[in-house]
C-alpha cells in the first residue's frame, strides 16, 4: 500500500470506529483525547494502517467480541474498508500484533482512568448512599497462555509440576457502587495478599469516599490509613478477632462503639515506620446481624466500620449497604466470564497486562452504555444486563458504521431504548446450589509434563 492509500484507509477506519465503539465515549473519550495522551506520553510513530488510534480501536473491538481471535479483528478492519474505495490490506496478523506490541501499555491505562473518572463525574446527588459515594473493593486471578516469559513474570501455584499448570496473575479491583464501572485495577503475582494489593488501591481514594470489603481487608492499620485519608470503610470483621457484645459502649440490640488496641508486632507487608506512626488505640464501631436463608445454616455477620455517628448512618443503612457487597462479584464475573478476561491469550507479560486494561476499557464502554440508557429511560442502569447490552451492541456496530451522520445518532438513541428492555429481575435472597449437571470428559488430569506422554504414547 502507497502513503495516500495508507493515508486514506487510516482516514476511515477511525470514521467508523469513533461512529460505532466510540459513540458511547463521544463525551468520556474524543479523539482528542487519545491524541494528547499520545502526545503527553511522547509517542512519535510512522504513518501505516495501525498506527496507534486504529490499534486501540480494533483492540478494544476485540476483547468485545466473542471471537477473540488477532485473525478475527484483522477481518474485521479489512471488511470496514472493503467499500472504501481503497487497497484492502493482507490478511495476515502479523502487522497487527505487531502494532499491539508497539502499544504503550500506559496509554490504555491512562484511557481506562480517564473514562472512569468521567464515568463517575456523572454521579448525581439521588445515586449516593447517605450523601456519599461507596466503591467496593475485591480480588481475583487470571490464567494465560504457558509460556517461559509469562511463567517467569507470574509464575504457577507452587503446588503444580513444571508444565503442569498455567501462570495466574493477581488482579486487585475497584469498583463504584453507583455506576458498576470499574475504578481502578493492580495486577501482581499469584501468591500476592489481597490486603497488599488493597493498599495499592487506596490512591484512588476521594475525600468522602466509602469504602466496603470483605473480611480479608479488616486490618488495624488498613482502617487507619482510610480514615487518615479522610474516608470511610465498611468491612467485614476478620475472623480471627472474636465478637463479644458485652463489651464495648452499646447502644442498640447489636451495634456498639469498641476499643481497639495497637498489634504488639508489626504485620507482615507494614514497615517498623508505618507501624509506629499508628495511633496506640482506634475506636471502631461494630454492628452483628443474622442472614437466614431457606436451606442454609443461620450465620451470624459482624461488620467493622469507621462510620461513628449513628444519627447519620443507622444500623440498618450499613447493614443494607453491606449487602450491596456481592456487586462486586458480579462485576468480576462479567468482566472474567462474559466477556472473557478470565483465561487471556497474551503471549508474553506485556501483551497480558494491556488485554487486562483493554478489557477493562471495554467493560467500561458497556457500563457507559448502561449508564446512558438508564437514565435516558428511567431505568436503573444497575439492574440492566451487560451481556444483554453487548449482544446489542454488537449487533447495532454494523447499522452504526454505514449510517450517516444523522442515522447514526437516531440509531444510537434506539439503541438505548432497546437496552432497557434487557432488565435483570429484582430477586433478593436468590439462591442456587453449587453443583454442575453436565459431567465432565472422563480423561485424567495431566500430572506430567507433555513430552512425557508423547514418549509414552500406545499405538492404537
Amino acid at each position: 500500500m502507497n502513503t495516500s492509500s495508507v493515508s486514506k484507509s487510516v482516514k476511515v477506519l477511525k470514521q467508523k470506529f469513533t461512529q460505532s465503539l466510540g459513540l458511547p465515549f463521544q463525551e468520556l473519550l474524543p479523539s482528542s483525547v487519545i491524541e494528547e495522551y499520545l502526545a503527553e506520553l511522547n509517542i512519535k510513530y510512522r504513518q501505516r494502517l495501525f498506527d496507534p488510534i486504529c490499534t486501540l480501536w480494533a483492540f478494544l473491538s476485540q476483547v468485545l467480541d466473542v471471537d477473540k481471535s488477532c485473525h478475527n479483528a484483522v477481518s474485521r478492519v479489512i471488511s470496514y474498508l472493503v467499500d472504501s474505495g481503497v487497497q484492502l490490506p493482507s490478511t495476515d496478523t502479523s502487522a497487527y500484533c505487531q502494532a499491539r506490541q508497539r502499544l504503550p501499555e500506559q496509554l490504555i491505562q491512562k484511557l481506562f482512568g480517564k473514562v472512569a473518572i468521567g464515568l463517575e463525574s456523572l454521579v448525581q446527588e439521588k445515586h449516593l448512599w447517605c450523601g456519599r459515594k461507596v466503591k467496593v473493593i475485591d480480588g481475583s486471578t487470571l490464567s494465560m497462555p504457558d509460556t517461559p516469559g509469562n511463567q517467569k513474570e507470574y509464575p504457577q501455584p507452587n503446588s503444580q509440576k513444571t508444565g503442569c499448570g498455567f501462570p495466574i496473575a493477581k488482579i486487585g479491583a475497584l469498583f463504584s457502587i453507583a455506576t458498576g464501572a470499574a475504578v481502578a485495577l493492580v495486577i501482581d503475582v499469584f501468591n500476592t495478599h489481597d490486603i497488599k494489593l488493597a493498599r495499592r488501591l487506596y490512591e484512588f481514594l476521594y475525600p468522602g469516599d466509602v469504602l466496603l470489603g470483605d473480611r480479608a481487608f479488616c486490618a488495624y492499620a488498613d482502617l487507619f490509613k482510610i480514615k487518615n485519608l479522610d474516608c470511610d470503610a465498611v468491612f467485614r470483621k476478620h475472623q480471627s478477632r472474636k465478637t463479644q457484645m458485652r463489651r464495648g459502649k452499646i447502644f442498640g440490640d447489636c451495634d456498639k462503639f469498641v476499643t481497639w488496641s495497637k498489634p504488639k508486632e508489626c504485620p507482615q507487608g507494614l514497615s517498623q515506620e508505618e507501624f509506629k506512626s499508628l495511633p496506640n488505640t482506634l475506636i471502631v464501631r461494630e454492628i452483628y446481624f443474622y442472614i437466614v436463608i431457606p436451606g442454609f445454616r443461620t450465620e451470624r455477620v459482624s461488620l467493622i466500620t469507621t462510620l461513628l455517628d449513628t444519627q447519620a448512618y443507622s444500623t440498618l443503612d450499613i447493614t443494607s449497604l453491606y449487602g450491596e457487597r456481592w456487586d462486586v462479584e458480579v462485576n468480576l464475573r462479567h468482566l472474567k466470564t462474559t466477556l472473557g478476561m478470565d483465561i487471556l491469550r497474551g503471549k508474553t507479560p506485556a501483551i497480558v497486562r494491556k488485554e487486562i486494561w483493554a478489557f477493562l476499557l471495554a467493560y467500561n464502554l458497556l457500563r457507559t452504555l448502561m449508564w446512558s440508557a438508564g437514565n435516558t429511560y428511567g431505568a436503573s442502569p444497575l439492574r440492566l444486563s451487560l451481556q444483554g447490552t453487548r449482544q446489542l451492541f454488537d449487533n447495532f456496530i454494523p447499522q452504526l458504521i454505514a449510517a450517516t451522520a444523522t442515522e447514526c445518532h437516531q440509531i444510537y438513541s434506539t439503541l438505548l431504548k432497546v437496552l432497557v428492555h434487557k432488565e435483570v429481575p429484582l430477586r433478593p435472597a436468590r439462591s442456587e446450589p453449587r453443583v454442575r449437571k453436565r459431567r465432565p470428559k472422563s480423561y485424567p488430569l495431566m500430572q506430567e509434563q507433555r513430552n512425557y506422554y508423547h514418549d509414552n504414547l500406545k499405538p492404537a
